[in-house]
């Protein structure tokens, strides 16, 4: 009689043991892209919030920087001094009034003012000249009416203009930095979009760099804004001048609508940092990429590669 013996027996090897223990990984790409789909549309969605921002910030950049048809009818504000009321015209009582009191005193009838310039002109012949273009330009209108002023001539502004030159100074050179500054980041963040789909940990600093840029944005827009309303308020406040302040609907509505959509932008990078699956999700087995690449087969326990030892008897056989 034999002594028993073990007999070990060959388990095949489960096609899945090893993908469950790493996280199956979908091969088809279709499949990849399926479960990618949510993200991938965001990203489309927030470059065109980006591509939308950037046009419109253009057209505040290049506002008023010539006479042109176009770039001419967008400006922050317009001085109207056609009707303008001196406080003296001391040995200039032998002109007569040329078209308008402006004119006669060697002002013009309206000064627009832009991002980096100004531009001037007549009623009867639009805008004849545009001075230069100059990085953080802002308006002076005492210094600017004064260097036009006949000899002789003279204007009152009101007080307030004096007071809130400097206040206007400070406004004028942070805006201009923090439109050129929102521009630029809207376009680079704009080619750089698409890397988010691959993983959400690019969304945090994308986020920060989304939310500066909107917050760049948004706040030259209130900047804007306030600038034109306090002119407004200082050049009007002596009705007996006839100053008129016209403020550059165009452009207003330019430059908030390039805010508007990038903190559009702003959200959906902001979201996708905890939501919308990404490829990396897909490869850990994260965000249901494990669940719906896993077969009912794989969810079950998996088999070990070896099964316990069995007992056999062995079959002696009988001798002739």
């Amino acid at each position: 009689m034999a002594l028993p013996g073990f007999r070990k027996r060959r388990a095949a090897a489960s096609p899945g043991a090893d993908d469950v223990k790493d996280g199956p990984l979908p091969q088809d790409q279709l499949d990849i892209k399926r479960r990618t789909k949510t993200r991938r549309n965001a990203i489309i969605t927030s470059c065109f919030c980006y591509l939308v921002a950037l046009v419109f910030l253009i057209l505040v950049e290049v506002g008023n920087t010539n006479g042109s048809r176009v770039r001419g009818d967008i400006y922050f504000f317009r001085l109207d001094l056609a009707d303008i009321m001196p406080s003296s015209v001391s040995g200039l009582s032998s002109l007569t009034l040329t078209n308008s009191i402006a004119r006669t005193l060697g002002l013009h009838d309206f000064y627009q003012i832009g991002l980096w310039n100004f531009c001037e002109g007549y009623e009867d012949e639009g805008i004849t000249s545009c001075s230069t273009p100059t990085n953080l330009w802002w308006f002076n209108p005492v210094e600017i009416l004064q260097s036009e002023l006949l000899a002789g001539a003279s204007i009152a502004l009101p007080s307030e203009v004096n007071t809130v030159l400097t206040i206007l100074r400070i406004a004028s050179q942070v805006m201009f930095g923090f439109f050129l500054a929102g521009l630029v980041l809207n376009f680079v963040l704009m080619l750089l979009a698409p890397i988010v789909l691959y993983s959400r940990w690019w969304s945090l600093p994308f986020s920060l760099f989304s939310f500066l840029a909107a917050l760049m944005v948004i706040a030259a827009a209130c900047v804007a804004t306030a600038m034109a309303l306090v002119f407004k308020y200082a050049l009007t406040s002596q009705t007996e001048l006839n100053i008129v302040v016209v403020i550059g609907t165009k452009m207003f509505a330019f430059m908030w609508i390039a805010a508007g959509f990038t903190l559009l932008a702003f959200l959906i990078h902001a979201g996708m940092g905890c939501c919308c699956t990404s490829r990396r999700d897909i490869r850990t087995g994260r965000k249901g990429g494990r669940n719906m690449a896993a077969s009912p087969s794989t969810s079950e326990k998996p088999s070990r590669g070896y099964n316990l030892p069995t007992f056999g008897r062995k079959t002696v056989a009988s001798s002739a």
